[in-house]
């Protein structure tokens, strides 16, 4: 007979905050884990990735079962001034 693994469900406020003070406080995805009990670095590595591609409100989302990271699912629309600002630095940095 297995054993039934409980999983803990975190709320968006939390994936945030926690998120937020890693990159507040310099800590690393295991450091980030441990101090606010969350017991796999690699939930908090995930909340990181989300947060830089999505942005805070990707984890306000229930995600499980979407695709996620690059080249899945449909492709983030960007505003056109700003897809131009980054075309232009592309360019720059080009240079």
């Amino acid at each position: 007979m297995t054993k039934r693994i409980e999983h803990k469900k975190y709320s968006g406020e939390f994936k945030i905050k926690v998120v937020e003070d890693m990159k507040e406080s310099y800590l690393t995805c295991q450091e980030a884990a441990d101090k606010h009990g969350v017991k796999n670095k690699t939930q908090v590595r995930n909340w990181e990735r989300i947060y830089l591609e999505v942005g805070p409100t990707g984890l306000l989302n229930e995600r499980r079962g979407q695709k996620t990271g690059p080249n899945k699912g449909r492709p983030l629309k960007l505003d056109k001034k700003v897809e131009e600002d980054l075309i232009e630095e592309v360019q720059r940095l080009k240079r």
